[in-house]
């Protein structure tokens, strides 16, 4: 499994141009929501579950989630919260 720094260097050499650590606490909740740009996760710690076009998938350690710009989605954290890497395009 890649490390932080092993997937900041990933997502720049991708085009992602600012990442950072973020982390939300047990159980919270973001509603239907866009970004103006393309946004990359990479689950550190714990889980993220997000729902877009009717379809729910929950991300777990070591997995990614690409967000493209402009798409509405939600996303709700697990039990123990989660820590993860973002990117932005």
């Amino acid at each position: 499994m890649m490390n932080t720094k092993d997937w900041e260097k990933k997502l720049h050499e991708e085009g992602f141009s600012r990442t950072y650590v973020w982390q939300d606490g047990p159980r919270a909740f973001y509603p239907d929501h866009t970004h103006a740009m393309t946004t990359a996760h990479v689950i550190l710690d714990g889980e993220m579950t997000l729902t877009s076009h009717g379809e729910i998938r929950t991300y777990k350690v070591g997995e990614r989630c690409d967000v493209p710009a402009d798409t509405v989605h939600s996303a709700r954290m697990g039990p123990q919260g989660c820590r993860y890497l973002i990117g932005e395009q």
